[in-house]
């Protein structure tokens, strides 16, 4: 049990540091790379997951209702909880709504369950993904654009990977190995940008950090676990939707919240102390659920 906790955090947070320590050594400006893996490399992965590498037997309406349960319970919680003390809720309920699904989540998901947890994942991260460009806009007084949505790549292949799944159609043999190597190229730059995001520093404002770092995990395991416990999910989607609910603030959170002038600084240290908190939370959760 220990060795797979180890053999699954070791080489995440190892990519992690790498970026990390790169980031703080040349300060590289990733914009473009963060580009294609938003247009290219993630699309094709969650393309190959959902045609390639799942089942029809798994259950992803039943993971997509997981995600929204756990988005909008923690969010409900966050709203109390900042109505409450009287602090900002566009600073506070977006990270304690939308988890780092993405690049955490995912390889997580494949490294400790393999290719049934990675299409679970990425449905649960494809739902947390629309919610937070939509309702995560609107808490930070930004309009939503359905035809921003109708463009978004990985929305389009999570689609096209539904229908394809459904109808049980796959890719041709000469074009389904391109896919899968423009798949692959995605977990691992994820991993590199998130160390070279978190290697910029927070400009202080600890305190909001370790408060909102705190929040994140504690409000969605408060929803996660009894949804899990209700719903009854199988074990493997059970144990993700606890994972999903752990799971520190998303980078993105920090991204739009410096595009739209929402406190940056803010919300900057409560992602860096959130992923901070995942290196201990994150394999306890994993003991607990493996």
């Amino acid at each position: 049990m220990i060795l797979r906790i180890f053999e699954t955090i070791v080489p995440v947070f190892g990519v992690i540091g790498i970026g990390y320590f790169y980031g703080r050594r040349f300060a590289p400006n990733m914009r473009a790379a963060n580009g294609l893996n938003i247009t290219v490399f993630t699309p094709a992965l969650i393309f190959y997951a959902l045609t390639e590498q799942s089942g029809r037997h798994l259950d992803l309406g039943l993971a997509a209702l997981g995600a929204v349960v756990v988005v909008f319970g923690a969010g409900a919680l966050g709203w109390l909880w900042v109505w409450a003390t009287g602090r900002r809720a566009a600073v506070y309920v977006p990270p304690i709504m939308f988890p780092n699904c993405g690049n955490l989540g995912l390889p997580v998901a494949h490294l400790a369950f393999g290719n049934e947890g990675l299409a679970l994942m990425v449905v649960l991260m494809v739902v947390e993904n629309t919610l937070q460009f939509t309702v995560g806009l609107w808490l930070l007084g930004e309009r939503v654009s359905p035809r921003a949505l109708a463009r978004n790549p990985m929305l389009v292949a999570t689609a096209a990977g539904m229908i394809c799944m459904a109808m049980g159609w796959q890719a041709p043999a000469m074009i389904e190995p391109a896919i899968k190597m423009l798949g692959d190229v995605s977990i691992p730059l994820m991993l590199i940008s998130l160390g070279v995001r978190l290697s910029g520093g927070t400009q202080g404002q600890w305190s909001a950090g370790l408060i909102g770092g705190l929040a994140a995990p504690v409000a969605g395991l408060a929803v996660a676990i009894p949804f899990v416990w209700i719903a009854q999910p199988g074990q493997t989607l059970a144990a993700l939707i606890i994972i999903f609910g752990v799971m520190p603030p998303a980078v993105l959170n920090y991204m739009l919240a410096e595009m739209y002038d929402v406190e940056p600084q803010h919300v900057a240290a409560i992602v860096a102390v959130g992923h901070v908190i995942a290196l201990i939370a994150l394999p306890l959760t994993l003991a607990f659920v493996l």
